[in-house]
C-alpha cells in the first residue's frame, strides 16, 4: 500500500529560489533546443529521414514547452496559468504525434528512401548524454515547488532522452545495415511516446508535481 503523499509547501524566500531556478533550466533547455532543431530538422530533411525530422520537430515542442512554462512563472500568480501551459504543453505532444506518424506510415508503404546520416548520429549520442541531467534537476525542483507544468516539461526533457536513445538505435542500425525501414519504425515509436506524454500532459496525470516530500518513498516509481 502506498505511503500518502506529504505536500509541505517551501517557505516564501525558499520559493522564490525554485522559481529562479525553473526560470534558469527553461533558458538553458530553450538554447539547446533551438539548436537541436536546426541541426535535427536540416539534417533530417538532408537525408530523407523521417526519425530525424521528427526528433527536430520534438526540439521545437520543447522549445514551446520551455515557453509556456517561463510564461507561467513570469506571472505574479503562477498557479493561475497552469492550467493553459499543462494545455500547451499537451498539444504540441499531439501535434508532434500525428505529423510524425503520417509521415512514418507514408514511408513504410514506399514513399521515399532515407540515407545514413554520421551528424544524426553525433547530434542523438550528445542530447542522450545532456537531456537526462536537464530533466532530473528540473523534474526535483517542479516537485518541491509544487509545479505540474514544470513536472510535465521535464518529463518532456526526458522524452527527448528516450527519443535520442530510439535515434540513435535506428541511425546506426541503418549506416551498419543499410535497412531503411528501420528509420520510419523509429519514427512511430517516437510517435507512440508522444501521444503517452501528451495524454498524460492534458489529464495533469503527474503523481509528483505537489511540493516533495522528505521521504521518496510516498511518490511513485515513475517519478523518483
Amino acid at each position: 500500500m502506498a505511503l500518502p503523499l506529504i505536500t509541505r509547501s517551501p517557505d516564501p524566500t525558499r520559493r522564490a529560489l525554485l522559481e529562479r531556478r525553473i526560470r534558469l533550466l527553461v533558458a538553458l533547455t530553450i538554447t539547446y533546443n533551438v539548436v537541436e532543431a536546426i541541426i535535427g530538422l536540416s539534417e533530417g530533411i538532408r537525408a530523407s529521414s523521417i526519425a530525424l525530422i521528427g526528433f527536430g520537430l520534438d526540439s521545437v515542442i520543447e522549445v514551446s514547452s520551455a515557453v509556456a512554462v517561463a510564461w507561467q512563472f513570469a506571472g505574479r500568480d503562477p498557479q493561475a496559468r497552469e492550467r493553459v501551459a499543462l494545455r500547451v504543453i499537451a498539444f504540441s505532444f499531439f501535434g508532434l504525434a500525428a505529423y510524425v506518424g503520417f509521415d512514418a506510415i507514408r514511408a513504410l508503404l514506399g514513399t521515399g528512401e532515407s540515407r545514413p546520416s554520421p551528424i544524426g548520429i553525433a547530434l542523438a549520442a550528445t542530447s542522450l548524454a545532456i537531456m537526462p541531467m536537464l530533466s532530473f534537476v528540473q523534474r526535483r525542483t517542479g516537485q518541491e515547488l509544487g509545479s505540474r507544468s514544470a513536472v510535465a516539461d521535464s518529463k518532456q526533457t526526458l522524452l527527448c532522452s528516450y527519443l535520442s536513445a530510439v535515434l540513435l538505435v535506428g541511425l546506426l542500425v541503418h549506416a551498419l545495415t543499410d535497412w531503411s525501414w528501420v528509420d520510419p519504425v523509429a519514427a512511430l515509436i517516437i510517435a507512440a511516446f508522444a501521444v503517452r506524454e501528451g495524454v498524460n500532459a492534458w489529464r495533469g496525470d503527474l503523481c509528483c508535481a505537489t511540493p516533495a516530500t522528505k521521504e521518496p518513498e510516498s511518490c511513485c516509481p515513475s517519478c523518483q
